[in-house]
């Protein structure tokens, strides 16, 4: 293997270590709150291991990894969006959806804007 190929190599090695690190993060935020937590830090680390590996992936010439790799950092620079305008003007009322219904959480059900 060439000296290019093991820098490659563990490019892709430290973009897929930054993107499942996130997962821990995520578990202990959530372990130490006794409930579902996503921290802000989640999402940077969702940027920045898939730029990472987008990299990787442009270099290896995977058009299927490039392709998911693309996507999601799109979806993961929109939640960065969206959590920076939310600390701007304050957070927005949460609206009921299918996940949430009060059948399955045993609260009455929210209307939009209360």
């Amino acid at each position: 293997m060439s000296t290019t190929e093991t820098i490659w190599l563990g490019i892709g090695f430290l973009g897929q270590g930054i993107f499942f690190a996130r997962w821990v993060v995520q578990w202990v935020a959530s372990e130490r709150n006794a409930e579902s937590r996503v921290p802000i830090v989640f999402w940077y680390m969702s940027v920045i291991g898939g730029l990472i590996t987008l990299a990787y992936a442009i270099y290896r010439r995977d058009p299927v990894f490039i392709a998911g790799q693309s996507v999601g950092s799109f979806v993961y620079l929109r939640n960065l969006m969206l959590i920076s305008r939310a600390q701007r003007t304050g957070p927005r009322a949460p609206v009921e959806g299918p996940a949430l219904s009060s059948r399955s959480t045993g609260a009455p059900p929210r209307v939009a804007g209360e």
